[in-house]
């Protein structure tokens, strides 16, 4: 039985900050944002927007009436949920008036978490065929002002839709997972912004990469040459790129030279939007699906994924014959193009917003559809388009 990625898409707020402003305002050369890390815009979310709307809004745009029936899963992958015991998923599955006898609850493993979703949402679809399983991968990248992070943050939602018979991408059972105990990035619970050893991140992502690659070849004697393409987690688009010249001397040029070129065609719109998380890679994916024009049915893509502390898993698929009449190339194109550029000060200023932490009332008149219209008493209010 064939199962995999049915439906796919992805959402982004609706402001952004450019990183050549950014750059002027920190005082440092814009190529070392634009070319040492790979990044050209960030998005940047008002208040009135959280990881659940950015779900619920990327996940609107895949799902169907018969779809919503048939889901039996609702999982989250984030990393960025503001409340430490209900699921963003619960909410989630309300909003968008998905059928009650579901499960829905979140996944946490840094930016790893919606693949191991993933894995979970195959293996039920496997013993449930007619069934699906929604995935949303959706974070917010907060590093704080002035950090040394801050122009590797980002926002939004990718979402995923898991079934037999897919319509985009067929998920191999070959996949190779590597856990190892490493602080390179973490949040205790009293801290607002995650703890980095910026060094050490990329040092274990490198390497947990160059494990699971050398396991992936042993296991199923694939080489650089069975792949048409290969995505990576990518926090800045710079780090993939490393990865993928790690095992350069694997292959021909030819081969090296191909694999290049689809990976620019994967960061196409991480470049714009800056890390996302749990929805990095599938970003990528997304991105290499919409912009690439030699990719074929059949096509074989890998993909590595990272969370840090650290899980790292390889895996693969392949294209299905017509995967790209379930793109939405327009629609993603035009959310990215109509979005709000911030000047410096308007980005410190709505970065600095925050609801309050006291259950007193505030309202929001954000147009998005699904977003927050209140919060009061501690509980955030949605508005929706049901």
């Amino acid at each position: 039985m064939n199962i995999g990625i049915d439906k796919l898409s992805f959402y982004v707020p609706n402001l952004y900050l450019d990183m050549t402003d950014l750059a002027n305002a920190r005082d440092t050369d814009p190529m070392k944002f634009h070319v040492g890390i790979g990044q050209d815009q960030m998005a940047v979310n008002p208040v009135s927007q959280d990881i659940i709307t950015f779900g619920a809004n990327a996940a609107a745009a895949i799902l169907s009436q018969a779809d919503k029936e048939q889901i039996d899963m609702v999982i989250v992958g984030t990393e960025s949920g503001y409340d430490s015991s209900k699921a963003a998923a619960v909410i989630i599955h309300h909003l968008l008036d998905i059928q009650p006898f579901a499960r829905s609850f979140e996944i946490k493993e840094a930016c790893y978490g919606a693949t191991a979703a993933i894995k979970m949402a195959t293996d039920y679809v496997r013993s449930h065929p007619e069934r699906k399983v929604l995935v949303v991968a959706s974070d917010l990248s907060r590093y704080g002002l002035h950090s040394d992070g801050e122009p590797t943050q980002g926002a939004g939602a990718v979402a995923l839709l898991i079934s037999k018979d897919p319509r985009v991408l067929v998920l191999e059972d070959d996949s190779v997972f590597f856990t190892n105990d490493i602080y390179d990035f973490w949040r205790p619970v009293y801290e607002e912004f995650p703890l980095v050893d910026g060094p050490l991140s990329n040092e274990t992502y490198l390497q947990s990469f160059a494990t699971v690659w050398a396991q992936h070849k042993k296991q199923t004697g694939l080489t650089l040459e069975d792949y048409a393409a290969l995505c990576f987690h990518i926090p800045y688009t710079k780090i993939g790129k490393k990865a993928l010249l790690s095992i350069a001397e694997e292959t021909d040029e030819k081969t090296l030279e191909r694999l290049m070129a689809q990976y620019e065609e994967s960061i196409t719109y991480s470049r714009r939007v800056g890390n996302l998380y749990t929805g990095s890679l599938y970003l990528g994916l997304i991105s290499l699906l919409e912009n690439s024009s030699s990719l074929e049915a059949g096509s074989k893509i890998g993909l590595f994924s990272y969370g840090s502390g650290a899980v790292s898993e390889f895996f693969s698929g392949y294209l299905v014959e017509g995967y790209q009449n379930q793109l939405h190339s327009v629609e993603h194109q035009e959310l990215l193009d109509n979005r709000k550029q911030l000047s410096i000060e308007d980005y410190e200023n709505v970065f600095s917003e925050s609801l309050p932490n006291d259950g007193q009332s505030v309202s929001f008149a954000d147009p998005v559809p699904y977003s927050i219209e209140k919060a009061e008493n501690h509980i955030r209010y949605y508005r929706t388009d049901n």
